[in-house]
This record gives C-alpha cells, sequence and structure tokens, in this order.
C-alpha cells in the first residue's frame, strides 16, 4: 500500500485537551476527526490510541476498535497505526502489537524498534511484515537514521525494495520549530544511500505548511496534523485537524 499524498495525524503521545480542546482522543472524537480531514482533502490518518485517564498505549484490542468504526466511517481512508514507545513500551511489546492486529499500514521508528538486542527478532519482525502485506513506514529523525536503514537493509535485515519512510524535519532543533531547508540533509542522504523510498515528511511549527509543500514539490508526501503542530502559517491556533488539511490543501 503507498503512502497518501497527505496523511493526517491528528493525536499522537503526548498532547491532551489542555493543549488543544479539539485535539481528539476517545474513539469516537478519533473517527469523527477522521470523517472531517477526508472531506479537507486527507487520504489516509495516522492513528493513536489512549486509555481511559487519556495516556498514550500500544492496545490491541482498542486499536482493533478504532480500525473497524474507521472503515465503517471513512471506507475509502487508510489508516496507520503507530508504535512509538514514549519510553514505555519495548521493541518487543511493539513487535507483539503489530503481529496480533496485523494492520495494513505502520509506522516504526527506527531507533526505537531496533533496540532489541537480537537483530534475529528484528530480522523476523520485518521479513513477517513484509509476507502479511503490511506496509511498514520507517521514521528517521536525521541523516544518521537514513544511513542506519540503508545498512540494515543491505544487511537483509529490513527487506530489499521499496521501503516508506517519514522524515521528521526539526525534531532536534532549537524550539523544535521545523523549516523548509532541515529537509535538504536527510533527502540528500536518502539518495546517496540509494534507498528507494516512498517517502513523506512531518514538521514542527509555523513552518509546517511551508516544509511539506516543499517536501511534495521535491517528489515526497506530507503527514500533517496536531501530534506536531497546532498552528496554521500566519502563527494562530489552528481550529481542528481538519483546518491544517484545508490549509496545506489550499497552499498546493
Amino acid at each position: 500500500m503507498s503512502l497518501p499524498r497527505i496523511m493526517v495525524a491528528p493525536t499522537g503521545a503526548r498532547l491532551g485537551k489542555a493543549d488543544h480542546p479539539a485535539l481528539p482522543l476517545t474513539i469516537p472524537e478519533i473517527v469523527a476527526c477522521a470523517v472531517d480531514c477526508q472531506a479537507a482533502g486527507a487520504g489516509a490518518i495516522h492513528a493513536h490510541v489512549r486509555d481511559a485517564e487519556g495516556a498514550h498505549v500500544l492496545d490491541a484490542g482498542l486499536y482493533a476498535e478504532l480500525l473497524a468504526e474507521l472503515s465503517r466511517a471513512v471506507p475509502g481512508m487508510a489508516a496507520q497505526i503507530t508504535t512509538e514507545a514514549v519510553g514505555r513500551y519495548s521493541a518487543a511489546e511493539q513487535r507483539a502489537l503489530v503481529m496480533a492486529l496485523r494492520p495494513a499500514m505502520v509506522s516504526v521508528a527506527l531507533r526505537e524498534i531496533t533496540t532489541e538486542p537480537d537483530e534475529r527478532l528484528t530480522r523476523a519482525f520485518y521479513h513477517d511484515c513484509a509476507g502479511a502485506g503490511i506496509a511498514v513506514q520507517h521514521i528517521l529523525y536525521d541523516a544518521a537514521d537514513v544511513d542506519r536503514l540503508a545498512a540494515l537493509q543491505g544487511a537483509g535485515v529490513v527487506p530489499a525494495g521499496e521501503v516508506q519512510v517519514l522524515h521528521v524535519l526539526g525534531r532536534y532543533t532549537a524550539g523544535q520549530v521545523s523549516a523548509p531547508a532541515d529537509l535538504a540533509e536527510p533527502l540528500a542522504r536518502q539518495r546517496a544511500a540509494g534507498l528507494q523510498a516512498d517517502w513523506a515528511v512531518c514538521a514542527f511549527g509555523p513552518a509546517e505548511t511551508a516544509c511539506l509543500v516543499a517536501a511534495i514539490a521535491q517528489g515526497g508526501k506530507a503527514r500533517i496534523g496536531f501530534e506536531n503542530n497546532l498552528l496554521n502559517a500566519d502563527g494562530s491556533p489552528a481550529r481542528d485537524n481538519a483546518d491544517r488539511v484545508r490549509e496545506l490543501v489550499a497552499a498546493l
């Protein structure tokens, strides 16, 4: 399954209603958000689930419920789950979630999944996903992560062929504010490493839209939404996730 041109990431693992009242946390809220974002132009949703207290969880039951509701409410919208650890989950627990749920799409932070000491287990995970038709998007935070992915593919840990990638722009910049120029180094490294990649970008701060437009202009795709940024390009707070999608669609 290829990445869509625009994927919305409406929730994330850390923010709550105190950060923005329109941040969707419950399954009904996430589904309603998906409906609005699909209408605004998003082709997929990057989904997190929360427990009853609003905390990030990797819970196969909650994910199964959410995916079923999304399939009913937005049948034409692809759904990607996350395995984000947030310091709570091991690589083994991340792998177990994916193998229990077998989603169509999943995102995996390369730095987290490769903390498994036994590389044979990481290799088995990636090849099991490939065999099951699970599209794995590798979350990369800098050029070193790009090199690491290329090395893992060269060693056969990650299967050969096209890989899905998300370049996270500005994760370690001052104030965690991204700029379009942040894409230059990881993209150059991706090309130099010879990675065949279906790639996308996410970004932080009011330049999020500009970063995503720049990525699409260079052959990439976009992930947008409250997981990374609550602001419109003029610095004003977005009304909701659909507001962010609409701004990107208009800019494109």
